[in-house]
């Protein structure tokens, strides 16, 4: 497998290594993808920016911690781009204080969401919502990170 990622960093913020970001991003696509590579483009941003593309986008006028915006290319291109990540490092360091979580473990856990959202998961229903988070957690134990859902029934998949 490989995959290319092209990290923007448009923030002052303290943000992960570049290869921890890359690390946690091929985690998430290992066996997951289409094909044997892929592109993405993973941007780090302040709480302005993400703020006005949650409203763009989503409606809400406030930033969030990861958006994914998936690629939306004809099949017969067959182009290995998946698409853009975009992640609000205030937003994330404010969460992982607020969650009692690491900085990086944080991080990582919003690596690997966006780019499941990027292959398509979801987590607007309750089945999907816990698909979703049952993938997360597999993922994210994988890399040596402990349950991102502590008070959900995921807890199973965490290796001490």
């Amino acid at each position: 497998m490989s995959v290319h990622v092209d990290i923007q960093t448009a923030c002052s913020e303290p943000v992960p290594e570049e290869d921890d970001l890359r690390r946690w991003i091929s985690a998430a696509l290992a066996g997951r993808m289409p094909g044997d590579t892929a592109e993405l483009c993973l941007r780090l941003v302040d709480e302005r920016e993400m703020a006005a593309l949650n409203r763009d986008y989503r409606g809400k006028d406030c930033p969030t911690n990861v958006l994914s915006f998936p690629a939306d290319l004809p099949p017969e291109l067959q182009l290995p781009l998946l698409g853009d990540i975009v992640i609000c490092a205030p937003v994330i360091a404010r969460e992982a204080a607020e969650q009692g979580k690491s900085p990086t473990a944080h991080w990582a856990h919003m690596a690997v969401h966006g780019c499941l959202h990027l292959l398509g998961h979801d987590h607007i229903d309750e089945a999907d919502a816990v698909a979703m988070e049952t993938l997360e957690t597999t993922i994210l134990a994988q890399l040596g990170f402990p349950c991102p859902y502590p008070d959900h029934a995921h807890e199973e998949h965490v290796t001490q």
